[in-house]
């Protein structure tokens, strides 16, 4: 039924939002769906972080092919009235496009259902009247445990996944289950010192920008210094008291 709803809008003359995976970096980790929408996309949003650096257009541009661009701006603060109201910006522009008809791609990086930037922009086109089609991909910490040569998880083990930056850790860390701490940047030496702490840092490694240019891969954590942090750091825990 929703696949009819979105064929019966486009008839009238609406466009469609597409929330596009992009997958963590390696262009060839783009799913054949990702590159079709995009393709087919008539306008390409981009979330800008602030940080010069647009991974999700550079993993996607070879099939971009010069359609017009949406720069949505997207900045990392803890102040929630600055975030939601670029949000609504964001949404604001989006929805112009659409109700001229146009189909409009958003790239976020890794899976868009993971701690990215696109749920408050859906509840914004969607209150507009708007429709939102999500592509799922392949998420960093997925691409990371596969570059490491591990897996996050087998048999009765369990997975808890949090971002650094949600707070003190130490509650995570008395969790039994293999762990993956996402957005570890300039957290990431105060994140190695709390695993020593709970006797879990030998099972600790680090992927930072995988599948990038300047991709770092750490099998062992405790080898990170703070030139090796960057914000698209994954750490992966295992055998933290499963």
């Amino acid at each position: 039924m929703m696949i009819e709803a979105t064929k019966m809008e486009a008839a009238m003359g609406k466009g469609i939002l597409y929330g596009v995976s992009v997958g963590p970096g390696d262009p060839e980790l783009l799913t054949l769906k990702a590159v079709r929408v995009i393709q087919e996309a008539d306008v390409i949003a981009v979330p800008n972080i602030g940080h010069g650096r647009q991974t999700a257009l550079s993993i996607a541009a070879d099939y971009i092919e010069g359609k017009p661009q949406i720069e949505c701006s997207t900045p990392m603060t803890r102040d929630a009235q600055v975030r939601q109201a670029a949000y609504a910006e964001n949404a604001r522009v989006i929805s112009e496009y659409l109700a001229d008809g146009r189909n409009v791609a958003y790239l976020c990086l890794g899976d868009i259902g993971v701690y990215a930037s696109f749920a408050p922009v859906i509840e914004h086109v969607r209150a507009a009247g708007y429709d939102v089609i999500i592509i799922p991909g392949i998420t960093s910490f997925s691409a990371s445990a596969a570059r490491l040569g591990t897996v996050l998880c087998e048999g009765p083990e369990r997975l808890l996944i949090a971002p650094v930056m949600s707070g003190d850790v130490d509650e995570i860390l008395d969790v039994p289950a293999n762990k993956v701490f996402m957005k570890s940047g300039r957290e990431v030496l105060a994140l190695r010192d709390k695993l020593a702490e709970h006797g879990q840092l030998d099972g600790a490694s680090m992927v930072a920008n995988c599948g990038l240019p300047d991709e770092k891969v750490f099998p062992h954590l405790a080898d990170v210094t703070e030139e090796d942090a960057d914000y698209f750091s994954v750490v992966i825990v295992k055998g933290a008291n499963v």
